[in-house]
């Protein structure tokens, strides 16, 4: 049995500092290893049996390894292959990938994110600003949201006017990881009532960390492109007298909610595409989970609450260390929620509320009265339906939970 070999699925070894960054890109799972581990794992997917692996490390290293314990963690990592996994050979050993193999959309991502491309959204933004100075009727406001008197014509317009902008946004995500060669994949879904659409960029981790700013930035990319071109459309659309059209009261809506959805992703503690920017330039492998786990460790200490506690120790030292330091950035994402509630939501609600009442003066004979009526009752579905259900949801898992435990349970969170 000393010369049996182990066949490994296709891994990644990127460097991280004094860490490798080791990943089965297929199924998006990672692990940070020494550099001794890495190039321990490095001899094994190259053929060499785990019993000459071993004498290999100590003759390098000048240290014993268990590795029956190594590798019993790189099984719990998926990364060795089972005997009806496709791509290993009778032998043992793994097949290469084909270099050949097509990626859907990855020469449209190359062309979006081209040198010429680059120029092209510079040149918009650059138009727009020029035209917002000479026209401020184009800057973003609270008001340009009710571009109709009509507060069902206004949800309705913004709720499905936004939706193939959303999906813009996530597209350039998407987009970003198929130029790098990566199966980046994007799906619609839903949070309560609201249609979300996600991207998935398995494999990133793969990559170099210097390659990874670009698919998390590219979707405020299209958001600031997107809002001058709406913005230049309401100018280009303007009547005769120089009223905005309704084409271009439209265009000043939607631009309005584009900017809000660009001010949101400053709310670091939702890790936001700013979020896992701040991450990979600390180089942090789990930063959110690492400082709000620290956090709470702090507050239970104070309380006297020991049986709260969880493990530190399934974190890095370094993502524990950065941590410590990182509330101020959590802060800063909570200034900015305040400030577009504000500037932004505060203000659109507020007039909302008065359009509706306004509305509903002429009486219940009125078609107006009903818009209002209407268009109130949507406003506060908007706000307690979603509360509701999270607090339901709150109170299952309390439901859920063990009553009673012999120590703290702790949970590994996944991205």
């Amino acid at each position: 049995m000393d010369d049996v070999r182990i066949a490994f699925h296709e891994l990644s070894f990127v460097s991280e500092g004094d860490d490798v960054v080791v990943g089965r890109v297929d199924a998006d799972s990672y692990a940070v290893l020494p550099s001794d581990g890495a190039a321990l794992l490095r001899e094994m997917t190259r053929g060499m049996p785990p019993e000459h692996a071993a004498r290999w490390y100590e003759a390098t290293y000048g240290e014993q390894v268990d590795i029956d314990e190594f590798l019993e963690t790189l099984h719990e990592l998926g990364f060795v292959r089972s005997g009806g996994d496709s791509g290993s050979t009778p032998d043992g050993n793994v097949t290469a990938p084909d270099p050949d193999r097509r990626l859907p959309f990855r020469r449209l991502g190359e062309a979006a994110f081209s040198p010429l491309a680059w120029v092209l959204y510079g040149a918009v933004f650059c138009v727009w600003l020029f035209t917002a100075l000479r026209d401020t009727g184009i800057l973003p406001s609270p008001h340009h949201i009710f571009f109709t008197d009509s507060l069902l014509v206004v949800q309705f317009g913004i709720i499905f006017g936004q939706l193939p902008l959303v999906f813009l946004h996530e597209a350039f995500h998407m987009l970003a990881g198929r130029r790098l060669g990566l199966r980046s994949r994007l799906s619609v879904s839903n949070r309560y009532l609201y249609i979300v659409f996600e991207t998935q960029m398995n494999g990133l981790l793969s990559v170099e960390r210097g390659k990874r700013y670009l698919p998390f930035l590219v979707g405020m990319v299209c958001d600031v492109v997107v809002f001058s071109l709406l913005g230049l459309a309401a100018h280009l659309t303007r009547t005769a007298d120089g009223a905005f059209s309704l084409t271009g009261r439209v265009c000043l809506a939607l631009a309005f909610t584009v900017l809000m959805r660009f001010a949101w992703q400053f709310q670091l503690y939702l890790r936001t595409d700013l979020y896992y920017v701040f991450a990979t330039a600390l180089n942090c492998h789990d930063l959110h989970n690492a400082s709000t786990a620290l956090l709470r460790n702090r507050i239970w200490r104070l309380l006297r609450r020991p049986e709260r506690l969880v493990d530190e120790e399934q974190w890095t030292e370094y993502d524990r260390r950065v941590g410590r330091w990182y509330g101020p950035f959590i802060s800063l994402g909570v200034l900015a929620m305040l400030l577009i509630t504000v500037f932004g939501s505060l203000p659109v609600a507020v007039q909302y509320v008065q359009t509706a009442l306004r509305s509903m003066e002429g009486g219940v004979a009125t078609p107006a009265f009903w818009d209002g009526a209407l268009g109130l009752l949507i406003l506060v579905n908007w706000f307690v339906t979603p509360a509701y259900l999270a607090r339901r949801k709150r109170r299952q898992a309390r439901q859920d939970r063990p009553r009673a435990v012999a120590e703290p349970a702790t949970t590994k969170g996944v991205n």
